[in-house]
């Protein structure tokens, strides 16, 4: 791929709201960005979508800050690829650090794209022109949440997210679907249960729900799967979902029915397409999940839901969801209800330097 140098830079920006769950609530995004250069001036960008502490995974910025630039960099220059796939298997010596690695395969992903002049959807196998949209709400209060409802339904979102915990499940969930009684709605845990509250989550059956996502321990296919068994409602997995190896064990163990991808959590592009396409393969529905990203993340997961097997509406809103101004110009869209796949060279948005340098907290630069 002829790299010159890979530069990366810690951002931090406020969210225009709060985002609450029960591990905790996220009001200032940290997040890493990399860009690829070529001997040709062609740039690619990926995104670190790793939090701050680690309440969600075990990574962290700051740990993923660590791993890129004092192992994955170097072992990139020493190791030169000739095709984003490489990276993935240059990568495998070191042991997980899923997220790391993701924020340089995204990047060379791109820079790829735009070396062979083509959009990033339609290099991996894309066939969407459009893509459905939903949205999530996390609040905690229960009237808020029915006004962050109808105000989405209003802009067109075509699936609701809704957090839950034991504290507020059938009551919020219950609310929700008598004042949208034909709205597709999930509920989203975030590992809030034990297989002890089996029937408090079989209550939520009569509410027909699209699924319930991650309700149990993030590491636990063995008692998801005793779970599904009790439920008629589909359980997602997403916390479990962190490598291919975690979908084949997931879906062969019956632990859920539909499966959360995340192309910034498990390794990068080549992973969430493996994952895809054996989830494809034996019927099992998946869906492009969100991690509060920036724009650079969001276009990548445009390109990734574009594939053939992503059925159900991700978690991919307008940049205006949370920013006031976003790093990519221009932002993500949402209209009626869907966003439409860029046919530009590479991710289809232009990064905004002059955002991108006001909100950088952090900057390293590697020559190659």
């Amino acid at each position: 791929m002829n790299l010159s140098s890979i530069h990366a830079s810690i951002i931090s920006m406020p969210l225009k709201q709060p985002f609450h769950t029960h591990l905790g609530t996220v009001e200032e995004r940290e997040s890493i960005i990399v860009e690829a250069v070529d001997e040709d001036g062609n740039r690619g960008f990926g995104e670190g979508v790793a939090f701050s502490s680690p309440w969600y995974t075990e990574e962290t910025v700051g740990t993923c800050w660590h791993v890129m630039t004092e192992f994955l960099i170097p072992l990139l220059k020493r190791n030169p690829v000739s095709h984003p796939k490489d990276a993935s298997l240059l990568f495998g010596g070191i042991r997980r650090n899923h997220m790391a690695k993701s924020a340089i395969e995204l990047a060379l992903w791109d820079l790829y794209a735009k070396q062979k002049q083509v959009s990033l959807a339609r290099l991996i196998g894309g066939e969407a022109d459009r893509i459905p949209s939903g949205v999530v709400v996390a609040s905690k209060d229960e009237g808020q949440a029915l006004e962050q409802t109808a105000m989405y339904v209003e802009e067109g979102y075509q699936r609701i997210k809704v957090k839950i915990s034991p504290a507020n499940d059938y009551r919020l969930l219950s609310r929700i679907r008598k004042a949208f009684p034909d709205l597709p709605i999930m509920a989203d845990a975030n590992s809030a249960y034990t297989l002890n509250d089996a029937d408090k989550l079989k209550a939520l059956d009569e509410l027909g729900l699209l699924m319930i996502e991650q309700p149990l321990a993030h590491n636990d296919f063995l008692e998801h799967a005793k779970l599904q068994t009790k439920l008629t409602t589909a359980i997602c997995l997403d916390e479990s979902i962190n490598s291919f190896t975690d979908a084949v064990m997931a879906v062969e163990l019956g632990s859920c029915r539909i499966v959360s991808i995340k192309a910034g959590k498990v390794g990068g592009l080549q992973e969430a397409i493996r994952i895809h396409n054996f989830c494809k393969d034996r019927g099992i529905p998946v869906w492009c999940g969100g991690m509060i990203e920036f724009g650079v993340s969001r276009a990548h997961n445009i390109a990734l839901a574009s594939l053939p097997g992503f059925t159900i509406p991700g978690d991919i809103s307008s940049s205006s969801r949370f920013w006031e101004e976003d790093i990519i110009a221009p932002g993500v869209l949402v209209e009626n209800g869907w966003i439409t796949v860029p046919k530009s060279p590479g991710i289809g948005f232009e990064v905004n330097r002059s955002r991108l340098e006001q909100i950088s907290t952090k900057r390293k630069a590697f020559r190659f």
